[in-house]
This record gives C-alpha cells, structure tokens and sequence, in this order.
C-alpha cells in the first residue's frame, strides 16, 4: 500500500462523497426556488386582494346609485324630462266584445 499525499486523500474524500454533495446541491436548488415561487404566490395573493377591494367599492357603489335612482321620485323626475307624467285617475279597463 502505497503511501498517498493529502491531496489523493482529499480527491478520494470528494469523489466517494460526490453523491451526497450533488444531493445537498440538488435540495438547495429546490429550496431556492421554492423561496422564490412562494415569494411570486404572495405578491399575487396581495394584487388579488387589492383587485378585489377596488371591485367590492365599486359594486358597493354602484348598487348605492341603482338604489338612489331606483326611488320613485327619481323615476318621476326622469319620465317628467322625457315628457311623461303620472297617471292621477284610475286606469281604464278595456274591454272587447266579441
């Protein structure tokens, strides 16, 4: 048996553990990623919810208008600039004989 030098042992020490260095550098890579794509998952949960906000305010006023302009003055005030008016007699039943 041959005398070796400490940079055989060192050599010898690397590529009997190449493996599970490759294994290590594998699951750092992964926890890289993953780092990042649950950072990408975040931000878009964040715009998400922003969009979501606006969209709620903007049903929440616009159901508001619906409800203002749906009152029966309003409704009045709207037909009177068409030209319309409110009927202040009963309605007459037509009635056809046959």
């Amino acid at each position: 048996m041959a005398k070796r030098s400490y940079s055989g042992w060192s050599t010898y020490w690397l590529l009997k553990n190449l493996p599970f260095i490759v294994f290590v550098g594998f699951l750092g890579t992964v926890y890289i990623a993953n780092a990042h794509y649950a950072e990408r998952k975040v931000r878009e949960i964040q715009t998400l919810q922003k969009e979501l906000k606006e969209t709620r305010w903007r049903y929440m006023s616009l159901k508001s208008e619906l409800m203002y302009n749906s009152k029966q003055v309003e409704v009045a005030d709207r037909a009177r600039n068409l030209g319309l008016r409110a009927l202040n007699d009963q309605p007459k039943k037509i009635i056809i004989k046959e």
